[in-house]
């Protein structure tokens, strides 16, 4: 059983249970591209751009163009999460917690397919035909930091990196950060009277798009070496999400534990960035 369930044990008066302050499942499981795949490892296939030949006379042979072809792999992983709960524990408390034990772990495991997703879009990506190449997220897809954190300057510099690769112009493109970079926004000199409004309505959640971008909120973005925040810019197609097993739960009894309900969630997944000219890093000042 949960060594902290302890702490649960009530007297007459108390019948509810509260889940502490945490992200509540995965927020970027949406605005990523999913696949549903079998076996131990995936390919997100990829086709490049051609170019139409000018035919100059008649009855001329029919051109052959070859259409380049390459590929990602992303690897999957196996995660679990589990808790158990004893008879005794259902006596002493006035509730039966296994449903709230259920959603915890389903937070958990929508909290470990955002790490995954945050850890594909700027980490090292796999290619060529077995997938072995490792492929670093390029310099001209990443914003240095200089000594700010997320500006005006910065989305629009980002907004022009993603244009200026011919990205799909009716693509969502979603920016993920953490509260720091929405609030930074605010006292930016650039924000305009009119942007002002948006920026604060942004800021209080009653908006979620700014500048051409849907703000996604998540305080688990990853860090560099120089603890600055890791801001991303991408579009949907950018990040492939491969779905071996989705989230799974099991609530059984444990026969092994002197009969105790035990709450299991599984899952099997991977992510990797499909395409490069997709992503941007951006670096924000903490």
């Amino acid at each position: 059983m949960s060594t902290q369930i302890t702490t649960a044990f009530v007297e007459q008066y108390k019948s509810n249970v509260f889940h502490l302050a945490q992200q509540k499942g995965s927020r970027l499981r949406g605005a990523v591209k999913s696949e549903t795949v079998t076996g131990t490892s995936h390919y997100f296939e990829r086709i490049g751009a051609t170019a139409a030949q000018v035919r100059t006379t008649r009855h001329s042979s029919t051109p052959q163009i070859d259409t380049p072809h390459s590929r990602r792999k992303v690897t999957l992983a196996d995660y679990d999460w589990a808790d158990l709960i004893d008879q005794e524990d259902k006596v002493r408390m006035l509730i039966s917690p296994q449903s709230e034990y259920a959603k915890a772990g389903a937070y958990a495991m929508g909290r470990a397919m955002d790490d995954a997703i945050i850890a594909a879009a700027s980490g090292n990506a796999f290619g060529g035909v077995a997938g072995a190449t490792s492929i670093a997220l390029p310099a001209a897809q990443q914003i240095a930091v200089g000594t700010t954190s997320l500006t005006v300057d910065k989305l629009i510099s980002a907004k022009e990196i993603l244009d200026a690769s011919d990205v799909d112009p009716d693509e969502q493109k979603y920016l993920v950060c953490s509260a720091k970079e929405i609030t930074s926004l605010l006292g930016d000199d650039k924000v305009t009277s009119a942007d002002f409004n948006s920026v604060k309505a942004l800021v209080a959640g009653q908006v979620d798009t700014f500048m051409g971008f849907k703000f996604i909120r998540t305080e688990r973005i990853a860090q560099d070496g120089s603890s600055d925040n890791l801001a991303l810019a991408f579009t949907q197609s950018a990040i492939g999400l491969a779905l071996g097993r989705d989230i799974q739960t099991r609530i059984s009894e444990r026969d092994d534990k002197n009969y105790a309900t035990q709450v299991f969630l599984s899952m099997t997944i991977g992510a990797t960035r499909v395409e490069d000219e997709k992503v941007v890093e951006i670096a924000c000042n903490v």
